[in-house]
């Protein structure tokens, strides 16, 4: 019997007749468009990129040369202060959008992996002020939180462009059947 669920299931999947769940609800695309934090957010996702390319750059040249010890390091901390500026700000924004601070439905995974980018930098500010490791072992800690980093943001990116292709199907749909969709 559960094998037939799952045989209709997939059938119905393939035929386009179950429907995904839409990123925001209309109300909660309501809130996000008129709450302040969303263009925080918009603000402060490039800082924070921009910050992040030139650390990254500053910790390689680093590793390849030795040269720029104290710029590199410093500047991870400052890449680290904005993803804690971004992390709180965000938390605002779930709250005023979902009515939750953290792992709203539509945004769960990205937050359970903003995680892991959260612990990887904080660990790296552990590391520094209590002079764990070496500024080698720091330089390739600081690495690690940054390839968590590109993956979660990559995920945001993509969940940002499903949510513009839903509306734009919404809009459609309306548009087709006169507003009554």
């Amino acid at each position: 019997m559960l094998q037939n669920k799952e045989v209709n299931r997939e059938s119905a999947k393939a035929e386009g007749v179950i429907k995904s769940r839409a990123l925001y609800t209309p109300d909660e695309r309501i809130k996000r468009d008129k709450s302040v934090w969303t263009l925080v957010q918009g603000v402060l996702a490039p800082i924070q990129f921009l910050v992040f390319l030139i650390s990254l750059v500053l910790v390689l040249r680093y590793l390849a040369t030795g040269e720029g010890q104290n710029i590199a390091i410093w500047s991870i901390v400052i890449k680290t202060i904005t993803l804690y500026t971004i992390m709180i700000t965000g938390c605002i924004w779930e709250k005023v959008v979902f009515d939750c601070y953290l792992f709203a439905p539509a945004f769960y995974w990205e937050d359970v992996f903003s995680m892991l980018v959260l612990a990887l930098h904080t660990a790296y500010l552990v590391a520094l002020f209590t002079d764990t490791l070496t500024t080698q072992q720091l330089m390739y800690l600081a690495l690690a939180a940054y390839a968590t980093y590109v993956v979660n943001a990559g995920q945001f990116i993509w969940k940002l462009r499903i949510a513009r292709l839903d509306h734009a199907k919404q809009q459609a749909a309306m548009a087709a059947t006169g507003g009554a969709a």
